[in-house]
């Protein structure tokens, strides 16, 4: 395997790494800024946040899960994770490498390592994405009382254009990360602790999760303002 094909894996192994708050990729929101392959096997890795305060948990959360995105790839051997321009870099960069939990990195900041705070977020993905599915297949005419009985088998098996089995495969992803070891016979379109859907309050439900998308959607908006005027920023410096 030659360098380009090495490192178009590391890239799309880290476009599978999402900030937790606003569930895009790091990629998408440009957030990493270098990747270096040393040799055949050392991947290095930096990347710089919208602002030199963002949350430490946050940043925590996106270095390590790049790290071990990265580090799955059969022919890694090494993956440093290096985040820039932060007020909390030298702990996090620290930490990360040594492969410690957040508690090690900040003691007295939180009572446990970060996996709750990892499923509210995933919790919050799996609305946003919901919502997305559920608008368009509902625009497409899919009674909801179907979805509201539907297996994943059977929303899999629903035929569907290129925008409707997009939004599909992204909202079966999150369906299988907050529902691990599920078979996909299950209901496909529940509420995140699995509560099965009622008709009557359907209306009410898909208003709770669109707010759960918008939010998102308007931290997204924020953080890529900021991050480019920090880019623009760091550029004239130079």
């Amino acid at each position: 395997m030659n360098q380009a094909n090495r490192l178009e894996q590391v890239w799309s192994a880290l476009g599978e790494v999402t900030d937790p708050e606003i569930d895009e990729s790091v990629t998408t929101l440009k957030f990493v800024t270098g990747v270096e392959i040393e040799g055949d096997s050392r991947i290095r890795i930096k990347f710089r946040l919208p602002t030199y305060w963002c949350a430490p948990n946050f940043a925590f959360l996106m270095a390590s899960d790049m790290r071990d995105a990265v580090a799955q790839l059969p022919w890694v051997e090494d993956v440093s994770v290096e985040l820039l321009d932060h007020f909390s870099a030298n702990v996090i960069n620290r930490s990360v490498a040594r492969k410690q939990d957040f508690r090690d990195a900040f003691p007295g900041e939180t009572d446990g390592d970060l996996n709750q705070l990892r499923q509210t977020f995933l919790g919050k993905s799996y609305q946003r994405r919901q919502e997305l599915m559920i608008r368009h297949l509902l625009r497409k005419g899919i009674d909801p009382a179907w979805l509201m009985r539907a297996t994943v088998c059977e929303l899999k098996a629903l035929p569907l254009d290129e925008e409707g089995s997009s939004l599909r495969d992204l909202y079966i992803f999150s369906w299988r990360r907050i529902h691990a070891g599920c078979d996909e016979d299950q209901l496909a379109v529940t509420a995140v602790d699995r509560t099965p859907l009622v008709l009557s309050e359907f209306k009410s439900y898909l208003r709770l999760v669109a707010g759960v998308r918008r939010t998102a959607d308007f931290n997204g908006h924020i953080c890529r303002s900021l991050l480019d005027a920090r880019n623009a920023a760091t550029a004239s410096d130079d």
